[in-house]
């Protein structure tokens, strides 16, 4: 043998050292150390909604290093050992990703609405990962506003079969008010969502540096008066837009769900029906203030401050708490189901409890926290069995505040008009 199998062993303890590392610190990623924060992110974000996919890569590790000698000295024997205690760890991780149903299950047990609603196997969840326009018609690229030398577009996904009066919903992509597209982003729940009748509009907006804060708001509430103005085009009930985004885009929904029809963010459109029925952030940001000292200082003096609000925290706070949900919240805010993993590092869980016990305590709405266990920042990028059970409470949710808009427009109605003599009554009934 061209290598001695001393050596082998050796190499298979420092490669099941790796490992374990990558496993621990899904369990405990590192926040408060600058040097770690990026890599520690990325290794738990991978690690903990890819569990199984390092069992078969440590697997097939394990299973060539013994087969090269590995266990015939002492360090080969203690790296098994803690591959083996890795393999467990996965486990956990992976077992923390199913249990995301019984959380959502006990977060949306009061919505009477729900008992009619169909249990989707996780099989058929995963399918929108890779057949996302399997029965869904998507359109994309298609321009809604052309504003500061920028032509704004959006992306609309809707079921093949031709209907109307359908709710819709809005997606707004991440990426630190800076980068991010609306290709890259919320693609595996819009497919679900349009494969259930919903149409779903993707859309873009200004980016910082070049825009500054609150043109990125002022972008996407110009996007719901189109989508409204474009109801019938699409087949869609201007009456129910939903909204949803996640990490930034988690951000700007709050804020789009706590500022309608606000004039400050719409200006020359300020007379635009920017009202939402239901709101769904995800691992998103509800703080510009940092009061609870959870966002890391380097991101607040070197992108928020300079590049996307242009003003200093400490000279113009007044600035930074009007762009934070956390100093918005009213009573009439619309229905809200707040999402965030509990192992989320880029934007701290803390935050989110705090904003979703105010809101609850302020709203004279729905608000349902769902907190996943286990869960890092961006965690439904990948089809894992905890992304598969948010996209199904996601639908869930969605369609519950939907059949409560139905039956309030039905009860407003007089009983003694017919359904073809009151539009509004009948427009909700052929949904």
């Amino acid at each position: 043998m061209w290598i001695s199998e001393t050596v082998v062993a050796w190499l298979f303890l420092w490669v099941s050292l790796v490992g374990a590392v990558f496993t621990l610190n899904a369990f405990m990623p590192v926040r408060r150390i600058p040097a770690l924060f990026v890599p520690s992110f990325f290794g738990s974000w991978l690690t903990a909604e890819l569990a199984l996919h390092h069992i078969v890569w440590q697997s097939v590790a394990t299973v060539l290093f013994v087969y090269f000698g590995a266990l015939s000295a002492w360090p080969g024997l203690v790296g098994l050992g803690i591959t083996c205690i890795s393999w467990l760890g996965l486990l956990s991780l992976f077992h923390s990703g199913h249990q995301t149903r019984g959380i959502f299950d006990e977060v949306l047990s009061d919505l009477k609405e729900l008992d009619d609603t169909e249990r989707i196997p996780l099989g058929r969840l995963l399918m929108p990962f890779r057949f996302h326009r399997q029965g869904v018609r998507v359109i994309r690229n298609i321009t809604f506003r052309e504003v500061a030398g920028k032509t704004l577009r959006l992306d609309v996904a809707m079921p093949e079969e031709p209907g109307r009066n359908r709710p819709a919903i809005m997606q707004i992509h991440g990426g630190a008010w800076i980068i991010g597209d609306k290709r890259e982003q919320g693609w595996p729940l819009i497919g679900h969502l349009a494969a259930n009748g919903w149409v779903c509009f993707n859309v873009n907006y200004r980016l910082s540096p070049a825009a500054t804060w609150p043109e990125h708001l002022i972008d996407l509430k110009y996007a719901l008066k189109w989508i409204r103005e474009h109801a019938d085009e699409y087949g869609i009930d201007p009456s129910f837009v939903a909204v949803t985004g996640g990490s930034a885009g988690g951000h700007l929904t709050a804020m789009m769900g706590l500022t309608a029809n606000d004039p400050e963010y719409q200006p020359g459109f300020e007379d635009a029906d920017t009202s939402l029925q239901a709101a769904v952030p995800v691992y998103g940001v509800y703080d510009f203030t940092n009061r609870l000292e959870t966002m890391q200082k380097r991101f607040v003096t070197r992108v928020l401050e300079p590049m996307v609000m242009k003003a200093f925290l400490n000279k113009e706070p007044e600035k930074f708490h009007r762009a934070s949900p956390m100093d918005r919240i009213h009573p009439d805010a619309p229905p809200f189901l707040i999402v965030h993993g509990d192992r989320d590092t880029l934007a701290p869980v803390e935050d989110a409890q705090v904003f979703a016990e105010d809101l609850r305590r302020t709203s004279r709405s729905p608000v349902m926290y769902t907190e996943l266990r286990g869960a890092q920042h961006a965690f439904d990028i990948f089809a894992s069995p905890r992304t598969a059970r948010m996209l199904d409470g996601t639908l869930r949710f969605l369609t519950a505040m939907h059949e409560r808009a139905k039956n309030a427009v039905t009860s407003r109605a007089p009983e003694h008009i017919a359904p073809s003599d009151y539009p509004e009554r009948a427009a909700a009934e052929n949904l």
